[in-house]
C-alpha cells in the first residue's frame, strides 16, 4: 500500500460524511464556554508513541488538553509537530481543509529540509504519496471519485453474506477449543480475507499487502522494508488485473475514466486496503470487549435490548480505532484561540481527543445511535466507505454472538495490552473462553477470484460469493442496502 518518488502514504479508514463532516446533534453540542488559553511559548512537546503513551492514551491527551486545543507533541523520536486536543478544534482543521490546511506532506518543512529521520516510524505513515488522502484540489477530486465510483459497485447483502461465511469459518477453527484469542484468531483475519476477496487478490498477494499495512500502523522500525514490500504486492495485483480483469475493486478502479497510472493504483489500493483492515480489526476486537466485559451493556446485547449497530457507536465514541491522525499544514501562519500555528509544521487530528472532550455533552447512555462523534475524521477527506466498514464489522461481531454467545474474558481487564502505536487504538489480544460447541455447516467462503483464501495458488476453484456487480464499470451506480 516500487514507485516513483515521491511516493505517498495512506490514512486509516475514518468513516463520515465526506464534504462536511458531522455536525453536533442539538442532543450533544459542544460546550460553548471561552476559548482556550494558549500554552506556555516553552512548553515541551510532549510524546505520543512508547509504551507509557500506548498504555494510558487518555491521561496523555488530557495532559495535553491542559496546555490548550492545540499543543505540541513528539510524534515519534526527533519529530515534532501539534495535535488537537478538543473537538471543536478538530472539526475547525477539517473543515478547512484544503483552504486554510494543506494535506499534501510536501507542505511538511522539517521533511523538506531533511529533518525527518530515513528509519522514522512516523515517516512511513506521513510521507507523501499519490492517493486521494495525499493530495489537495482537483487532483485530490480525480483520484477520490475513482474511488467512490468503484466502491459504489459493491453489493452490501452479499458482503455481508462473505462476512458472515468467513466469520464462520474463522469460528469453526477455534469453536471446539473452548478458548481463543480473538484478535488473532477473528478479528485480525477477518478484514483481511473480506479486502481479499473485495480486490480479487489472490490469497498470497493479499497476505503480503495486510501483513506490511500492520506493520506500517504499529510504527515498526523496519517501517521502510514494510513499505517497500507493500507496494511491490500492489504492484502486482494492478499488473495481474491489467492481463486479467474482473468484478471486483481493483478492476473497476483500473476501468475508471481517471485513467489511473501503475503508480497511482499502487496508492489507491494501499489506501483503501489498509483503511479497511487494521482499522475494523480495532473495531471489531474494541466492541467485542466492551460486550464481554462490560456486565450492563454486554447483557443489553445479548437480552436484545439493544443492537449490536448501538454497541459499535459506543465504541466509536468511546476508543474510536483510528485515535490519531490526518495530519495537516497550515498553508500560511494561522492562529486558533490564541495559538500560533506555524506552515509547514504538522497538525495531527486526534480523534480519540475529541471524543473525550470534556466539552462534549454526550453522557456514556447517550451514545448509542449517536453518530457526532469524529472516529472516522470528516470534512472532503472523510472516508468514503463508512457504510461497508460497519456492514464488516457489525456483521462480524453479530456472527461471534450468536455462534458463542458465552463467551468470559479469560484475564482481568487489567492484564490486556494495547498495540503500540502513535495513530491506532487496539489489543494485542483477547484471550477468551467459551463452552465448545461443534462446528457451522455453512458454506466454505470464496472469493470473488473463486479461490479459497487458505487454498494455495492454482488450486481449483470452487463456488464462489460475489460482492460486486458483475457488469462494465458505470461510476456512482447506488449500492443496495
Amino acid at each position: 500500500m516500487t514507485t516513483p518518488p515521491p511516493s505517498r502514504l495512506p490514512e486509516p479508514l475514518p468513516t463520515v460524511c465526506p464534504r462536511s463532516g458531522p455536525r453536533p446533534p442539538a442532543s450533544a453540542p459542544p460546550a460553548s464556554g471561552p476559548p482556550a488559553s494558549a500554552p506556555p511559548a516553552s512548553a515541551p512537546p510532549i510524546p505520543i508513541h512508547g509504551p507509557e503513551f500506548s498504555a494510558d492514551p487518555r491521561a496523555t491527551y488530557a495532559r495535553l488538553r491542559a496546555l490548550g486545543p492545540i499543543a505540541p507533541v513528539e510524534i515519534a523520536p526527533h519529530v515534532h509537530g501539534r495535535i488537537t486536543t478538543t473537538y471543536r478544534a478538530a472539526l475547525h482543521l477539517l473543515r478547512n481543509t484544503p483552504g486554510r490546511f494543506a494535506k499534501d506532506p510536501r507542505h511538511w518543512q522539517a521533511l523538506r529540509e531533511g529533518r525527518v529521520p530515513a528509519d522514522s516510524p512516523a515517516l512511513m505513515m506521513m510521507q507523501p504519496r499519490d492517493n486521494a488522502l495525499w493530495m489537495d484540489g482537483s487532483a485530490h477530486a480525480r483520484l477520490r471519485e475513482s474511488i467512490t465510483g468503484s466502491l459504489d459497485l459493491v453489493d452490501t447483502h452479499a458482503l455481508a453474506d462473505t462476512v458472515t461465511r468467513i466469520a464462520d469459518t474463522l469460528v469453526d477453527g477455534f469453536a471446539a477449543d473452548g478458548q481463543a484469542d480473538l484478535v488473532r484468531d477473528f478479528a485480525a483475519p477477518l478484514p483481511m480475507r473480506v479486502l481479499i476477496s473485495m480486490f480479487g487478490s489472490p490469497p498470497e498477494v493479499g497476505r503480503r499487502i495486510v501483513l506490511a499495512i500492520a506493520k506500517l500502523f504499529d510504527t515498526a522500525r523496519d517501517a521502510a522494508v514494510a513499505n517497500a514490500e507493500l507496494e511491490a504486492a500492489c504492484l502486482e495485483l494492478t499488473q495481474l488485473k491489467r492481463r486479467c480483469p474482473g468484478a471486483d475493486m481493483t478492476s473497476w478502479l483500473l476501468a475508471h475514466p481517471a485513467g489511473l497510472t501503475d503508480a497511482e493504483m499502487i496508492q489507491q489500493i494501499l489506501l483503501v486496503v489498509g483503511a479497511g483492515t487494521e482499522p475494523s480489526t480495532n473495531l471489531i476486537s474494541n466492541a467485542l470487549l466492551l460486550m464481554i466485559d462490560d456486565d450492563q451493556f454486554g447483557g443489553n446485547v445479548h437480552d436484545g435490548v439493544q443492537p449490536v449497530g448501538e454497541a459499535l457507536d459506543h465504541v466509536l465514541w468511546e476508543d474510536p480505532p483510528v485515535a490519531t491522525f490526518c495530519p495537516l499544514y497550515p498553508r500560511n501562519h494561522e492562529t486558533y484561540e490564541g495559538i500560533s500555528l506555524e506552515p509547514g509544521v504538522p497538525v495531527l487530528v486526534s480523534f480519540a481527543a475529541a471524543n473525550s472532550d470534556p466539552a462534549l455533552a454526550v453522557g456514556r447512555d447517550r451514545r448509542g445511535g449517536n453518530r457526532a462523534h469524529l472516529a472516522f475524521s470528516a470534512g472532503v477527506h472523510g472516508c468514503p466507505a463508512q457504510d461497508l466498514a460497519r456492514v464488516i464489522s457489525e456483521t462480524a461481531v453479530e456472527r461471534l454472538l450468536d455462534r458463542l454467545p458465552e463467551l468470559t474474558l479469560a484475564c482481568h481487564r487489567d492484564r490486556l495490552t494495547r498495540r503500540p502505536g502513535t495513530f491506532h487504538s487496539g489489543w494485542t489480544a483477547l484471550p477468551v473462553t467459551f463452552p465448545p460447541v461443534a462446528s457451522s455447516s455453512g458454506e466454505t467462503p470464496w472469493t470473488t477470484t473463486g479461490a479459497h483464501p487458505d487454498a494455495p495458488s492454482g488450486s481449483t476453484p470452487g463456488p464462489r460469493t460475489s460482492m460486486v456487480r458483475p457488469h462494465a464499470f458505470a461510476p456512482r451506480v447506488p449500492r443496495r442496502g
